[in-house]
Order: C-alpha cells, then structure tokens, then sequence
C-alpha cells in the first residue's frame, strides 16, 4: 500500500520523538512511511525522496523539525502538499525549533505544531484529519479517536476521591 503521510526526521534521534507521530498513525490505520533524511547532510537524497513518495500517493509530509529546523522548510519548498513541522527538543528546550518552524517566509508554508510528543502526536491527528476530508472509513476512526479522548478524561471522574 502507498503512503498517505510520509514521516521525515534529519537525524536517529529524532525517533524518540516522533515514534508518537507514528503510533498515532498506526491507531488510525493511516499508511505511513517513515524516513531519515537531513536538510543539510543529504539534500539530493531528500528532493528524490520528496518527488518519489509524491508520485506514490503521499499526501502529507510529517518532518522533525531541529535546531535549525531546515527539515520542515526544505519538504515545503519540494512540493505542494500540506508540510507539518514538529519542533523537536534541544539544549535550547526546543524554543530554537519552534521559532526556526514558525518563521516561514511568506510563499512557503509549514504548519507548526507544539515542541516534542504533543507536537508529533497532533501532527499525526491534523495529518488524520486532512486525509479524512475524502475518506470516510478515516473520518469514523478519527472520530471514534476522539470519543475514546474524552472518556478517558471522564473516567477519571473526581480526582480527589
């Protein structure tokens, strides 16, 4: 099967991060593919990657999103389908990639999500979300996510009992 959300990160490391973006992926059966390819140590690898996983049916790019956070831009300036940019952790807390992610200049479009897990897992639910516009085995699942979410807050019911 071709992959809907094609998962990219510049280095191994950003696997700790982004297994989020992947698991929540896999609990909504959305096709993936993962990949690490870096902005600025593999360039030519990563615009064949981007022109490759286009021609295969991707329809959404999910890319890590480091210091320099060049990733996310790079994948946007290769296509024009949906980029979601996941800010990853650093020394700096992360504050480095999230302001690199959410500087665009106008023209070149990444959707910035939060820094680290919350960002990866919401990339991968606002991936879900596009993709279930024309599919709507995803939209129920998506939705059926969603209902599972707020039971789980529910649940806890008066946390001072």
């Amino acid at each position: 099967m071709s992959p809907a959300v094609a998962v990219i990160m510049g280095s191994r490391s950003d696997w700790e991060t982004m297994e989020h973006a992947v698991t929540t992926l896999k609990t909504l059966e959305v096709p993936y593919e993962v990949r690490v390819l870096s902005a600025h140590r593999t360039p030519g690898a990563l615009d064949e990657y981007v022109a490759d996983v286009e021609a295969r049916g991707a329809q959404v790019f999910i890319a890590a999103a480091g210091g320099a956070a060049h990733l996310a831009g790079a994948v946007a300036s290769k296509t024009l389908l949906p980029v979601l940019g996941v800010p990853m952790g650093t020394p700096l807390g992360g504050l480095d990639s999230l302001l690199s992610t959410v500087q665009m200049p106008a023209g070149i479009p990444v959707a910035t999500l939060a820094i680290g897990r919350a960002g990866a897992v919401n990339a991968a639910l606002l991936a879900a979300a596009i993709l279930a516009r024309t599919d709507e085995g995803l939209l129920s699942r998506l939705r059926r996510y969603r209902e599972e979410q707020s039971q789980v807050v529910l649940d806890v019911g008066d946390p001072s009992a």
